[in-house]
């Protein structure tokens, strides 16, 4: 398998601190994704609208995400990649503010599907730059720092975002992921390299990653796989105040509990994806399908639902393990695979709140959302054990490491 070049940075480019500037853009775009979820009561009740239609708000996100990064990411291959985050996060910055501003439940879905839209060419051309900070061997772990800035949005920036939203209305919490996107903006500009862009990119280059069937099964690993997350997560808070029968008030420290979750798998997971990716991948996928289905037997107490959380957020880490594959059997086309996978998180992110929508509309509760995510992340590990059986069965073999 081709594994992605390593483009030589200029010298003045200090990699803590390009890090750190892709970083803050990743924890605007995670508070804005995590929060709008456990935002949902408050907007459904200030827009008259029920807890399944305002769940529509989170999927208008999620498929912004889905059409917008191939697009972005083939059309934009050839642009210097400073200058296409830095038009990315100020795209961002102004679809938030107009979310913050929507007047009904309809400007709603249009404002957050258009907040979707930079949301995966964002995080996979951060994610190139990232992979080029480092030698090969390092690379899950370099991205997998970019994305501790979307982990540590669910550790910080969603319960603010959420404390916000009952004390100043959840308009605020939209405002605030404005701001930080502008701050990304200004620390992308000062810090990353520059770089002359790609000339013999090109979209159609970059489509040939869409004929790679070991492509097509990563992605659809990911879609599947992380879609059992969403459908607890985005429904945590309803269920919290209507099952557990616990304040809201508590609802930030069970969502900053569920990001600690988050943020040491994202980290642990990238350390032995590093070293054996396949078998980290397949691992995750197992947790992932346990701790969602206790979900409907810890939620009753906010103990055990505490506990259960943070299992279930662990489980989280499986994205940057899945990135790296990507870049390792999409070829040339760097860019378009690298925004896809995020494309395919957040069908993830439209699959399982709609999932766990139609399950509980259908009378089976709140705390049915646990079966339906524990049978996502079987699919998804079917997925990928098809995937790399064929990939033992082609040509070529694949390397060590990634076992």
């Amino acid at each position: 398998m081709g594994a992605p070049s390593q483009t030589a940075l200029p010298q003045q480019a200090q990699p803590a601190l390009v890090l750190f500037a892709l970083a803050v853009g990743a924890f605007a775009i995670g508070t804005t994704e995590f929060a709008s979820m456990s935002l949902l009561p408050f907007f459904a009740r200030d827009l008259g609208i029920d807890l399944p239609t305002a769940g529509h708000a989170i999927s208008a996100y999620a498929l912004g995400v889905v059409a917008g990064a191939p697009v972005i990411a083939a059309l934009g291959a050839r642009l210097p990649r400073r200058t296409l985050l830095i038009g990315l996060m100020a795209m961002f910055a102004i679809a938030n503010g107009l979310s913050a501003l929507s007047p009904s439940y309809y400007w709603m879905l249009l404002f957050r599907f258009l907040s979707g839209v930079p949301h995966g060419a964002y995080f996979g051309v951060a994610a190139l730059v990232a992979a080029n900070l480092v030698p090969i061997e390092k690379r899950t772990l370099a991205i997998a720092k970019v994305m501790s800035g979307l982990t540590l949005a669910t550790v910080i920036g969603v319960p603010v975002a959420n404390w916000m939203g009952q004390v100043l209305g959840w308009r605020s919490g939209f405002f605030v992921v404005a701001a930080l996107a502008v701050a990304t903006v200004t620390l992308v500009a000062l810090y990353a390299p520059r770089d002359a862009g790609d000339i013999k990119a090109s979209p159609v280059r970059e489509l040939t990653a869409l004929g790679k069937g070991q492509v097509w099964l990563t992605l659809l690993t990911g879609a599947i796989g992380f879609g059992g997350l969403f459908a607890v997560y985005t429904y945590v808070a309803s269920t919290m105040m209507e099952v557990t029968h616990v304040s809201e008030t508590y609802v930030p420290l069970i969502l900053a509990i569920f990001g600690i979750g988050m943020t040491l798998g994202n980290l642990v997971v990238a350390w032995l994806a590093d070293k054996a990716r396949n078998r980290t991948v397949i691992g995750v996928l197992l947790w992932s399908a346990a701790s969602l289905a206790l979900f409907p037997l810890m939620a009753g107490n906010i103990w055990t639902l505490s506990l259960n959380i943070f299992l279930i957020g662990i489980g989280g880490g499986l994205g940057t393990p899945l990135q790296a594959r990507l870049m390792d059997v999409a070829g040339e086309a760097q860019t378009l695979a690298a925004a896809l996978h995020h494309s395919a998180f957040n069908m993830a992110n439209a699959l399982g709140p709609w999932l766990g929508g139609l399950s509980i509309a259908a009378g089976y509760g709140l705390v049915s959302t646990g079966w339906i995510g524990a049978a996502l992340a079987l699919g998804g590990l079917a997925v990928f054990v098809l995937a790399i059986t064929l990939e033992r069965r082609g040509p070529g073999m694949i390397p060590a490491a990634a076992e």
